[in-house]
């Protein structure tokens, strides 16, 4: 766990002795778009990626911290780290760990990050920095994710060929279209195999809006994978328990964690975006 230095007591305090609290100055706290990504060499050889970073499209300020809070971890850790010559954040980004990526053109290739590279210059960095042989675009995000568009909300692999989508099954809905064009995209698609992708669906949640009178970005596809378990979101809603379910039946053999997540939600990411998982060794 990683805390400003004046709140490294009240951090361990409610982590207990089981949980490292590291003390960093940091702006945010989503630890997955700021983290390093880490990546293995040919030889298993463990390092990360530092992205480059301007608050999510220069949404919000400060962010120079956040800007340099990969670089502090791998350095704390005794690992390598690659800079990227990419405007990036991690929940951006989703591969399948056999040479497959999955993310939203509304993202990276935003004027708002990139506006210099085209499709093809960021595609070669992504497969530089990540080792990966193909990219799937999917056009946009979920309606109102303030982060333009966020893989993490949308889908993600659950094994090479088998992607998790985020559905959406009211034509009310704004989200409904975005779903379709995803869902259409993804069944066009190849991995880098050569393969073409099984999708597994989830039910949506209702629509719901914040304290200011926004929708909120609900997505069950915003979970954290660790060692022998999924921790999902909760929305005190009818499509929890079914979503469950599906993601039990997409995961056998893990243990299935679902913990209330609006709270988070209210405060502009979910259970993914707060996590970085760091591979053993």
């Amino acid at each position: 766990m990683i805390a400003r230095p004046e709140h490294m007591g009240a951090a361990a305090a409610i982590c207990g002795a089981d949980v490292t609290v590291i003390s960093h100055e940091i702006d945010d706290s989503w630890m997955r778009d700021t983290g390093p990504t880490f990546v293995r060499d040919g030889q298993g050889g463990l390092a990360g990626v530092q992205w480059r970073f301007n608050g999510w499209g220069g949404k919000y300020v400060p962010h120079d911290r956040d800007a340099g809070i990969a670089t502090a971890l791998l350095r704390d850790l005794g690992l390598a780290c690659h800079a990227a010559p990419l405007f990036a954040e991690g929940g951006a980004l989703h591969v399948d760990g056999a040479g497959t990526l999955v993310t939203t053109e509304q993202c990276l290739l935003n004027p708002n990050r990139n506006p210099a590279m085209s499709r093809i210059d960021v595609e070669a960095v992504l497969k530089d920095m990540l080792g990966v042989h193909k990219v799937i675009w999917l056009e946009q995000g979920l309606s109102g994710d303030e982060t333009d568009g966020h893989i993490d909300n949308v889908v993600c692999f659950a094994a090479p060929g088998r992607v998790i989508l985020q559905g959406c099954d009211d034509p009310a809905d704004a989200n409904y279209a975005i779903v379709a064009d995803n869902r259409a995209r993804l069944k066009a698609a190849r991995d880098a195999r050569g393969m073409q992708l099984e999708i597994v669906e989830l039910p949506a949640p209702r629509a719901r809006l914040d304290n200011r009178g926004d929708r909120l970005t609900l997505s069950y596809v915003n979970f954290y994978l660790t060692n022998g378990g999924l921790i999902m979101p909760a929305f005190d809603d009818p499509a929890d328990a079914p979503a469950q379910q599906t993601l039990a039946a997409a995961f056998p053999g893990r243990m299935i964690v679902q913990l209330p997540a609006l709270d988070i939600v209210q405060g502009g990411g979910g259970i993914h975006c707060i996590t970085q998982q760091m591979p053993a060794g």
